[in-house]
């Protein structure tokens, strides 16, 4: 049984969403960069496929099947960059997808010192 991302069965054979957050349609390419001392997780870098996102995370199709859940990888898109945490990894044939959770990013970072000096006007 195929079960999607996000979605759990119950006893009764019914799927219940688990996401705390919507999700929206995405593209464009997300970079991941490693830690030169893990060379047998992946190579320096790795270019990934943008598939999805939500405020808190985001899911990338990409090559590296060596990505695990709780592995911490820095990430790079267009308008943000930080750090985020494997949350899952599905393996089809020859494609590989992860789940990530965002723990810092840059523009997070941003809006909120942005917010915290509106604030003081």
């Amino acid at each position: 049984m195929t079960r999607s991302a996000g979605t759990s069965e119950s006893a009764t054979g019914q799927r219940a969403e688990q996401r705390r957050e919507p999700r929206r349609a995405a593209g464009g390419e997300v970079v991941f960069l490693f830690d030169e001392s893990l060379p047998e997780i992946c190579p320096g870098e790795v270019r990934a496929k943008l598939l999805d996102c939500s405020a808190s995370g985001f899911r990338a199709q990409h090559d590296c099947a060596q990505l695990t859940c709780g592995q911490i990888v820095k990430f790079r898109l267009t308008k943000s960059k930080g750090l985020a945490r494997v949350v899952w990894t599905r393996i089809l044939g020859d494609r590989v997808e992860s789940g990530f959770l965002i723990l810092r990013s840059q523009l997070a970072e941003n809006l909120e010192a942005t917010a915290s000096s509106m604030s003081r006007l």
